[in-house]
């Protein structure tokens, strides 16, 4: 996923910040509790298609990166 679409993407529902997660091509938004999938390279932006993270997820999530 290309790192400058990342910046430029907030979360649909609380417009904060999203994280890559590759291994799972997802984009977390912490404020949410949510997970949105990438499928095909491409970020589905829907809160409909997320998913809601547990405590345990969100707990065991690396420390937020600035993306550049």
């Amino acid at each position: 996923m290309d790192s400058k679409l990342l910046n430029l993407l907030v979360c649909p529902v609380t417009k904060g910040p999203l994280d890559y997660l590759r291994d799972k091509q997802e984009l977390v938004s912490r404020s949410a509790r949510l997970a949105y999938p990438v499928r095909d390279g491409i970020p589905v932006m829907l809160e409909s298609e997320a998913r809601v993270m547990s405590d345990e997820e969100l707990d065991a999530l690396p420390p937020r990166t600035q993306l550049v």
